[in-house]
């Protein structure tokens, strides 16, 4: 297996891998999203990067992944997004080996941490996180935008 950087000639593999990380978190297929994700990830100026793992020349597997600072310790981690093994390739070690690709490069970057969220009961992904990584205590919330006609109180 190789990990690398993706590149534009990953585009056919990787978006049909990326449509089945969104139908796997029941998000509705919407090819602009994917589009979207793309253009951002080879655009410089947006932090958004992937590395790709490739299995026998095709892409398996992906790990979309950005630098965060973190003001209470004043370091910079990674922070993972996203990360997906297609079903062909799932139980190959694809996903530890993207995370372990993440923390050389978080090494080699001096970068504090590598840093994610998933689902309490996405059971299979933890077993494999387990291994890598230290589960934390902190509880993830989401405050959507508010949007007003009004002035604000």
């Amino acid at each position: 297996m190789i990990i690398r950087d993706i590149s534009r000639d990953d585009f056919d593999q990787w978006a049909e891998l990326f449509r089945g990380y969104r139908e796997f978190y029941r998000l509705s297929p919407d090819d602009d999203v994917i589009l979207r994700v793309w253009e951002w990830i080879h655009d410089e100026s947006i932090e958004v990067r992937a590395l790709v793992a490739v299995l026998d020349g095709q892409v398996v597997g992906f790990a979309h992944y950005r630098s965060f600072h973190r003001p209470a310790s004043g370091t910079v981690g990674i922070y993972l997004d996203d990360l997906f093994t297609g079903p062909a390739a799932r139980g190959a070690g694809v996903g530890q080996a993207l995370l372990t690709s993440l923390g050389r490069l978080a090494g080699s970057e001096g970068r504090s941490v590598v840093r994610w969220i998933t689902a309490a009961d996405n059971a299979t992904a933890r077993r494999v996180y387990d291994k890598v990584a230290t589960a934390t205590p902190w509880v993830t919330y989401d405050l959507f935008p508010i949007r007003s006609a009004g002035r604000d109180a």
